[in-house]
């Protein structure tokens, strides 16, 4: 209800447990899998990254990215304006969900995470950068300004009032694509769009997720055959089209 109408999945910002709950359990649904094996983090706004096999035993880990090989578990990061950024290497079989924040990104986690990535063999890593506040929205002071472009210069930019701010998702892209990372990102402001959670625009809010799963060989198979076969079919109806034209 109000701040949390639009599905919220995060369990720390006044929801309704039970409600959060059974959204969680929908996207677990979704995914295909339990709900114990959807993991969330106790995200701290660091570069702390955990390696996971299995569900959660005892408490939430107080982590900003979590890494697994298990096709099993669905890894989820939760955002209202931090930088979301899901990493997978489909041959390696290697996935990951990161949370990228500004002191995040600072603090090394987005090479913390290929990094980690790597260890398990991780060499063609691509990734998903979800929405999150843009640098216009994000004003901030100067020298903390100075700071983020001493870690990676294209985070230093102008707000829509013209004084210092900070693009953090410029940021953490710049510093995948140092790492080799092919990026997708995708575009959007949570503060400026309304279909998105945002705290610095309505400080009580809920979270969206962005989350991960490794497919099992065989369902990667059945889906490039399902893909191979819709364009064999596309393919033939183009064919069939000109020879009726032709005639």
């Amino acid at each position: 209800m109000g701040e949390f109408a639009s599905f919220n999945l995060g369990g720390h910002v006044g929801d309704d447990p039970g409600t959060v709950e059974s959204n969680r359990r929908l996207v677990a649904g979704a995914l295909g899998v339990g709900r114990d094996h959807l993991l969330f983090m106790n995200q701290r706004h660091g570069c702390d990254v955990a390696v996971v096999d299995g569900p959660w035993v005892g408490e939430t880990p107080a982590v900003d990215s979590l890494v697994t090989t298990s096709t099993n578990l669905a890894l989820a990061v939760l955002v209202a304006d931090c930088t979301p950024v899901l990493l997978v290497d489909r041959v390696a079989g290697v996935a990951a969900a990161m949370h990228a924040g500004r002191p995040g990104m600072m603090s090394g986690i987005v090479g913390r995470t290929v990094d980690a990535m790597a260890d398990l063999g991780a060499s063609s890593i691509s990734a998903a950068v979800g929405p999150s506040v843009c640098g216009r929205c994000y004003e901030v002071p100067e020298a903390m300004r100075a700071q983020a472009a001493e870690i990676s210069p294209v985070a230093a930019v102008t707000s829509w009032q013209g004084t210092p701010a900070i693009d953090v998702a410029a940021a953490v892209v710049d510093q995948l694509r140092a790492r080799s990372v092919a990026v997708q990102w995708i575009a959007g402001c949570s503060r400026e769009s309304e279909e998105l959670f945002s705290y610095r625009r309505q400080h009580r809010t809920g979270r969206f997720a962005g989350v991960v799963r490794l497919l099992p060989a065989h369902a990667e198979e059945e889906h490039h055959s399902e893909e191979e076969q819709h364009a064999e079919e596309e393919q033939h109806a183009d064919e069939e089209h000109h020879t009726q034209g032709r005639v």
